[in-house]
């Protein structure tokens, strides 16, 4: 997909766009001759990835709004915008070589595709591929723990000690049998999750052992972490769990 970009399209048509497939901008105009020499490359380089990327040519002369918000200073200037913000960029003519990294690297990898494609398989051969994808560790956990291979789910789950999800999950899977926090895991699954943050909370402040309360909160640091640091209730459940601890 090639196509012209203005002042007057370029929120919808490279922005929001970026947000399902990578865009490329070129930034160019028709007095440059390194220009001449890079936007064909760009050309033929995008539509050999077979509608995997977009570029987006603009004008910089009849577009100057756009060159001053992107601060372009020389051209060409190509900048490579995904999920609405700009994810790379470089200035000047670039050899067919560089220009072609510089695509690949914008799009999803093959353990990406296996991750995404989600079985058991998949996730094995992706971290074959890529051993610190610890969403791939996650996500084949998950399977074997609901098929009750805990130990397995464990063992899998141990390679991954820098992240939150994966040491919230094994912690789960330790404490789920206590009749006390069944409740809590109960409404998690069940898409109730301040009532179910609020219980696990409430376990660690009613927990005198310390290594006990250590493991409900990396289970409470699993799910904040599925929220993510913006949604407002991993916000309040943090100054809660902060509360509870100390």
């Amino acid at each position: 997909m090639i196509f012209d970009a203005t002042e007057a399209t370029f929120e919808t048509e490279v922005v929001e766009r970026s947000r399902t497939l990578p865009v490329v901008v070129d930034f160019w105009a028709a007095w440059c001759g390194p220009c001449r020499q890079l936007t064909p490359m760009l050309e033929a380089a995008v539509t050999a990835r077979g509608g995997k990327l977009a570029l987006a040519k603009v004008d910089t002369d009849a577009n100057p709004r756009l060159a001053s918000a992107f601060r372009i200073q020389g051209i060409p200037a190509v900048k490579a915008f995904q999920d609405g913000a700009v994810a790379s960029e470089f200035t000047g003519a670039q050899p067919p070589a560089a220009v072609d990294r510089f695509l690949d690297a914008l799009l999803p990898s093959e353990a990406d595709a296996l991750v995404q494609a989600g079985g058991e398989a998949d996730l094995r051969r992706a971290l074959e591929l890529e051993p610190a994808r610890a969403d791939a560790g996650v996500a084949l956990a998950r399977i074997l723990a609901d098929r009750e291979d805990r130990e397995g789910a464990l063992a899998v789950l141990a390679e991954f000690p820098g992240s939150f999800a994966a040491q919230g999950l094994a912690a789960r899977l330790r404490l789920e049998d206590e009749e006390e926090l069944r409740d809590a895991f109960a409404a998690l699954d069940a898409g109730e999750q301040q009532r179910g943050l609020d219980a696990l909370i409430a376990a660690i402040a009613a927990t005198p052992d310390a290594d006990r309360r250590d493991a409900i909160r990396h289970a409470v640091l699993g799910v904040l972490d599925e929220l993510g640091v913006e949604h407002p209730l991993a916000r309040e459940s943090r100054r809660k769990l902060a509360s509870a601890l100390y």
